[in-house]
């Protein structure tokens, strides 16, 4: 009985979740409504390409390549108030953001969007400009 209770909830949790790939030109109009950005990329990707204007940096993966969910999800807690709330993350080529993403659409929340090809396939094969922090 707890198991298909448990998978109930799942599933219920499942279905209102929304995890999307997008073309930088929906990110860029999801990015204009106000729509917080979170680059998941480490210092050296920022600074080689540079960021989308106006995106939060934070790190998800640390240089060894695990992930630091602890510190990822405190930062996370400041920019957004609860998991109905539309976020949109990218890294280098969209493979650590589509995990992410996933993820993060497992865990509840509602309203998640990756950047196709990532920053450097989606955004900036798209003619899209970045800044150098």
């Amino acid at each position: 009985m707890k198991k298909i209770v448990l998978l109930a909830v799942f599933l219920s949790i499942s279905l209102f979740a929304e995890f999307k790939t997008v073309d930088a030109d929906e990110f860029a109009k999801l990015q204009a409504k106000g729509y917080p950005v979170i680059d998941i990329r480490t210092p050296g990707e920022w600074k080689q390409t540079g960021i989308i204007k106006g995106a939060h940096k934070m790190m998800f993966f640390t240089p060894s390549g695990q992930p630091d969910l602890a510190g990822w999800f405190f930062a996370l807690g400041h920019l957004v108030q609860n998991k109905k709330e539309p976020i949109l993350i990218y890294c280098a080529h969209a493979n650590r953001s589509k995990a992410l993403g996933e993820g993060l659409s497992k865990m509840g929340f509602e309203h998640v969007y990756e950047l196709k090809g990532g920053i450097e396939n989606g955004w900036i094969k798209a003619g899209k400009k970045t800044v150098k922090e």
